[in-house]
This record gives C-alpha cells, structure tokens and sequence, in this order.
C-alpha cells in the first residue's frame, strides 16, 4: 500500500478524498495507474479533496456527493483498503463487483459522540456493476 493511502486510512489526510476505480468499470486506465496506485483489478488516487471529487465526476459521470446521498441509505461492508466491497444485493445472484469507491476521512469530533469521539472517521460510498449504492464508515486505524 502507498504511503498517500496508508495515511488516509489512518485519518492523517482529511483534506483529501479517495477514488477507486475497478479495471473493468473505467476506460483509460493507463493513464490512471500513472497518476496513481496500482492494485489487483484497479487503481487508487488519493487526491485534494476539491481536485479529487473533480476527477471522479470527470471519470465516472457521478457528483461524489449524489453518490454519498444514494449510498447511505444502504450499508454493506466496503474493503477497509476502500479497494472493494459486499454489494447488498450480491446474497440474491451471486457475482458483484464495485465499480467505483468514493471515500473521504472526518476529524474525530467528540461532541457528535458515536464513532466520531471514537477518533477520525472513514466514510466510504461503492456503486457495484449492478448500479446498487451502499456505505460503510468506521473509525480509522493507525
């Protein structure tokens, strides 16, 4: 794992966001791995936020922040690298995949209590090749 996205996940880069994109869900992926982090079936970018929402409207068509509002109301479980994850509909017909993950950190916020006093928060948001949304976030880990 590159250092960029070792440090997001450890809620070190709250300025930035996280885009992954699946090799099978996005064209041009050359030109992504060049810019970003290579891993099995797709590439990470760990991007300034502004920048970064830019990049994967550009790349995939969707506003980051629609996205977020049609994920949250269906949790499942997303990769705690944000390389993937359990689409909530995969029980029914088996084979999914994310196409995309979407991810951003919180400062830790003791007077929202919950997971935020807890310490920094991932916020993750998938679309599956299935086109379903789902979130999962969780406190960081160093």
């Amino acid at each position: 794992m590159d250092e960029k996205r070792e440090q997001f996940l450890a809620g070190e880069r709250p300025d930035d966001v996280l885009l992954y994109f699946d090799e099978r869900a996005v064209e041009g992926m050359d030109r992504l791995a060049k810019v970003g982090e290579s891993v099995d079936g797709g590439v990470v970018l760990v991007l300034p936020g502004e920048e970064g929402r830019s990049a994967f409207q550009r790349a995939v068509g969707v506003d980051p922040m629609t996205l977020a509002q049609s994920a949250m109301g269906s949790e499942s479980e997303i990769d705690r690298g944000c390389t993937g994850g359990v689409c909530p509909d995969s029980e029914q017909d088996g084979d999914h995949f994310a196409r995309f993950v979407f991810a951003f950190a919180e400062e830790q916020n003791e007077d929202v209590g919950g997971l935020y006093a807890e310490g920094d928060v991932i916020h993750a948001y998938a679309r599956c090749d299935c086109d379903t949304t789902y979130s999962e976030k969780w406190v960081a880990e160093d």
